[in-house]
């Protein structure tokens, strides 16, 4: 059998795309397997699909979508800032010079946003501006991007005031298109939470699971020289019931009475 593998969430560029296809190349090698790299365009049935083998998601969706469905490998340990551990936040980005000096300054302006179900650019926005709501009401209005990329290009070109960025994507583009974080500072840090996972698919027998995450915990010397040009310091095992964490944030947006970024 020749299993799937992409790990899609963070090519910000060529070069990243390609180290993040050579670590997943290594891996499956190391356990021994044939494996096709494939550039899924309909994550969420990729990542259902009997023959993945190896991917990325983020907390949202496994929470809200896969749970149960895939397994959890591991967890990436970045160097940028905003992330510790495998623990990471979300950027909260505005224009410079465009008024807003606090979230509350934030209050009538317009949010670009990359997904509905993203945790970095959707949930963890909607937690940190949720107490500052009125009649469950914060942005005049909200734009979906498609992208972190997308949503930085909007608010630096003026069609949107602010948005939450991945860190880690943060920290990619800082080092590889520089120029798309000209004009914008980041304006405070939301609430932590796991950082996205790496998963098996639904279909991957335990043993070659094990196999998998003990690459990636105990990395060879080659896999680890990939993760060093990624920014990788380390992997860490999470348990299921760390993502909760996600949840939680929802959780405490909608007691606050905002159920939906809007």
């Amino acid at each position: 059998m020749t299993w799937k593998i992409a790990l899609p969430m963070y090519n910000v560029s060529p070069r990243i795309e390609g180290a993040y296809e050579a670590l997943l190349l290594a891996l499956a090698g190391e356990a021994g397997v044939n494996a096709e790299l494939v550039r899924p365009h309909d994550l969420p049935s990729f990542w259902r699909s009997p023959e993945l083998l190896l991917s990325q998601t983020c907390g949202y969706p496994y929470m809200t979508q896969l749970r149960g469905e895939v397994a959890l490998l591991a967890t990436p340990c970045f160097d940028f800032h905003g992330c510790e551990g495998s623990d990471y936040r979300s950027a909260i980005v505005v224009r410079e010079g465009g008024g807003i000096r606090s979230l509350a300054d934030a209050r009538g302006r317009v949010a670009a946003v990359n997904e509905r179900h993203s945790h970095s650019g959707m949930n963890a926005l909607r937690h940190a501006v949720a107490p500052h709501t009125r009649d469950g009401r914060f942005f005049a209005s909200v734009k979906w991007s498609g992208s972190h990329a997308a949503s930085l290009r909007l608010v630096r070109e003026g069609a949107a005031a602010i948005a939450a960025i991945d860190s880690a994507t943060f920290g990619y583009l800082a080092l590889e298109q520089p120029d798309s974080l000209r004009g914008l500072s980041i304006l405070q840090y939301s609430a932590p939470s796991p950082g996205l996972p790496l998963i098996a698919g639904r279909a991957v027998p335990d043993e070659l699971a094990a196999q998998l995450r003990a690459a990636l915990l105990a990395p060879s010397p080659a896999v680890q020289q990939l993760m060093s040009a990624l920014h990788i310091d380390r992997f860490e095992h999470r348990a299921d019931a760390d993502y909760e964490r996600v949840l939680l944030l929802e959780a405490e947006a909608r007691a606050a009475g905002y159920p939906v970024l809007t």
